[in-house]
């Protein structure tokens, strides 16, 4: 695959890494001393363009991006107020995929953030608060994983209806707290606080390897794809084969999972599991499911093991 580098910084050397180590090829490196490369030949020889950059210019590179035909990967976090914009031109055939956070541990851990919040909608003495961490370098605040996680707390707590960063915060608002330290590549924490405890979930990125990797999976899954895409495409869709969708043998690991997916991350080693809710008043007896639709009830989680 022919890749196009939008924003050589830090991350853009640690998705070339990555996309090397998988085989594929960078044809062009654009950033801000290079804008005319938009317009070169190698550029527009690309499959696809993987874009981390500022929010201040991130559209402006989409759109050069859609005008030479390039579908684009972006992990630029702080625009979306333009995103109706890019849904216009993804109906008018260009391809689009946007994540708030490429990682897989990142993509688990919203997983967890929405079950958790699930439970907690039956606790109302809990009140609920997000912090974000970061390296002084990014711009925008808070960052887009954080307000994923706000809008995943706020469809399962019926209390919560908004996030804020102001204080003091609505009773029906979600307070998130942005920091900027260091070099630090990121770190999230949700907490529920009460008066006799505190529950938290933390996720802290250690470099920016998870993060490259995710983008590259994403750009080798864009190819070939129209419209505006996302990980729930990667994470939900890439059971399916071509024909149908193929149903999951009961305790067994799925072996025929489609190359450049998500099964690239887990080493094609994934066994569906299905827990009785509060398994059995916490006893965590789990029983395998049949089916892979199944993974969108609140009841069924994701197990991973090593092929046997």
């Amino acid at each position: 695959m022919k890749i196009a580098l939008i924003g050589y910084g830090k991350m853009g050397h640690a998705i070339e890494e990555a996309a090397l180590s998988r085989g594929h090829e960078i044809v062009c490196r654009i950033d801000k001393d290079n804008q005319e490369d938009f317009d070169s030949v190698s550029f527009k020889s690309a499959d696809v363009a993987i874009e981390f950059t500022a929010p201040s210019v991130a559209v402006d590179n989409y759109r050069r991006a859609f005008a030479a035909g390039v579908p684009v990967v972006s992990g630029t976090t702080g625009w979306l107020e333009h995103l109706p914009e890019i849904r216009e031109a993804c109906e008018k055939g260009q391809t689009f995929f946007y994540a708030s956070n490429f990682s897989l541990g990142v993509n688990i851990f919203f997983a967890v953030n929405k079950y958790l919040a699930g439970i907690m909608n039956h606790f109302p003495q809990y009140s609920v608060e997000i912090e974000e961490i970061h390296h002084i370098h990014k711009l925008d605040h808070p960052s887009g994983t954080a307000i994923t996680l706000a809008e995943d707390i706020i469809g399962q707590l019926d209390a919560k209806h908004s996030w804020s960063e102001n204080m003091p915060v609505a009773d029906d608002s979600i307070h998130i707290t942005a920091r900027r330290e260091g070099e630090i590549p990121g770190t999230h924490t949700v907490a529920y606080d009460s008066a006799v405890d505190t529950i938290r979930i933390t996720h802290e990125a250690k470099n920016r390897k998870g993060f490259a990797l995710g983008a590259v999976v994403a750009a080798e899954f864009t190819v070939g794809k129209k419209g505006v895409l996302t990980m729930q495409e990667i994470t939900y869709n890439r059971y399916e084969s071509n024909d149908n969708q193929r149903q999951i043998q009961s305790g067994r690991t799925i072996e025929t999972c489609e190359k450049n997916s998500l099964d690239t991350f887990l080493h094609r080693s994934f066994v569906i599991y299905r827990v009785d809710y509060l398994a059995k008043q916490l006893l965590c007896i789990v029983r395998p499911v049949a089916t892979y639709r199944h993974l969108s009830h609140p009841i069924y989680s994701v197990g991973v093991v090593e092929n046997q």
